[in-house]
């Protein structure tokens, strides 16, 4: 089974880890996968870096050039499948007609309704399949129209870890400088509205009152970087709160924390989450939209209503003050993750779409 993936992301963000997790897990399986990417993008020199063959387009007119060399790589060799992890490697493919050359399968990982415009749609609609990351995507795709019985759903995996030994635990802490003794809870996500960090930073002063020594760990980028540091400066939050950029270890920063926050506003499914689960943290989730998929409250977790620090800030004082629950919540996070969301269940469900796809063939 060969297939030939196209990334066009310049970023490291959820859908570049899934990607690569695939590329690998098909390459491991016996199955030959090439990736169309971004010159230096983070996917690509990682690709690389782990053997897989990369072929990349400059960083200018990215959607043009990607139509011209993806056209070229159809010509040269016959794909069982073109596996479009983007939108705009669908653009890219659309643009040349790849659909009529080859079975084309297009994930979709965004959480916001699908754009009704016909041109929107027909990328869409020309692809065999198009592969959901929730149950909740795959609804917002039907409701656009596309047919239901070309709506797959495969939920994103994460690399299922070893629980960290205490040396490990305290070594990753000692990274952030934080005590033995101080409560450290840590959110993971690009910083952009939706993904909530600044109903996480107005519900800390409220957490503080009863854990003064408690510190908060954002780690991420993006636009609204500015406007956060500014909140935590007007909240003066300075002493408790740490923004520390992009982390490329993040097993350094799961491993350091007591609690994990995902305020997320509107998610596809959410990796951070996921990944924060599978090391058995104790873990705050916004109850809509696809987390409900994967945390049910107070069973692997804690659901609260979105954009409410009030009720954020309760869940934290709740979880930080009682470790019995924190740790019973943790190892059924941890268990949800070992039966559903291992970046192993992820290939193999990709791989059977993938194989009943070809084998139907392309249709004339």
């Amino acid at each position: 089974m060969t297939s030939l993936h196209v990334d066009l992301g310049r970023q490291w963000r959820g859908g570049q880890h899934q990607a690569l997790l695939l590329l690998r897990g098909l390459q491991a399986r016996g199955h030959p996968a090439a990736l169309l990417a971004v010159e230096g993008a983070p996917l690509a020199e990682r690709a690389q870096a782990e053997g897989i063959l990369v072929h990349t387009v400059g960083r200018r007119a990215v959607r043009l050039q990607a139509a011209a060399r993806l056209r070229q790589l159809l010509r040269q060799q016959q794909f069982d499948v073109l596996h479009l992890h983007d939108a705009h490697a669908l653009t890219a493919a659309w643009l040349v007609r790849a659909y009529r050359r080859t079975c084309v399968l297009a994930s979709r990982r965004v959480a916001y309704r699908l754009q009704s415009n016909p041109v929107s749609l027909s990328r869409y609609r020309a692809a065999h399949r198009v592969l959901a990351i929730s149950r909740f995507v795959a609804e917002t795709v039907r409701a656009a129209g596309i047919p239901a019985d070309r709506v797959e759903v495969v939920y994103d995996g994460v690399d299922f870890p070893s629980l960290p030994p205490t040396a490990m635990h305290h070594s990753a802490r000692r990274r952030w400088g934080v005590a033995d003794k101080e409560k450290l809870i840590g959110c993971v996500g690009y910083l952009v509205p939706g993904k909530g960090q600044e109903f996480l930073l107005r519900a800390l002063p409220t957490v503080l009152e009863q854990f003064p020594t408690c510190r908060l760990l954002l780690i991420g980028d993006g636009p609204c970087r500015p406007q956060l540091e500014r909140l935590v400066r007007q909240l003066g939050l300075q002493s408790a709160v740490s923004l520390a950029g992009f982390v490329d270890d993040l097993a350094q920063v799961y491993s350091a924390l007591d609690v994990f926050v995902f305020p997320s506003l509107l998610e596809g499914l959410g990796t951070s989450l996921l990944a924060a689960m599978s090391y058995a943290l104790p873990v705050v989730a916004v109850g809509q939209d696809a987390g409900l998929e994967v945390v049910e409250d107070g069973r692997n977790g804690l659901l609260v209503p979105a954009s409410d620090p009030a009720a954020l800030a309760s869940a934290l004082v709740r979880l930080l003050g009682d470790a019995e629950l924190a740790a019973r919540l943790g190892a059924a996070a941890r268990e949800t993750i070992q039966q559903r969301f291992t970046a192993d269940r992820m290939v193999e469900n990709t791989l059977r779409i993938y194989q009943q796809v070809s084998s139907a063939g392309v249709p004339a």
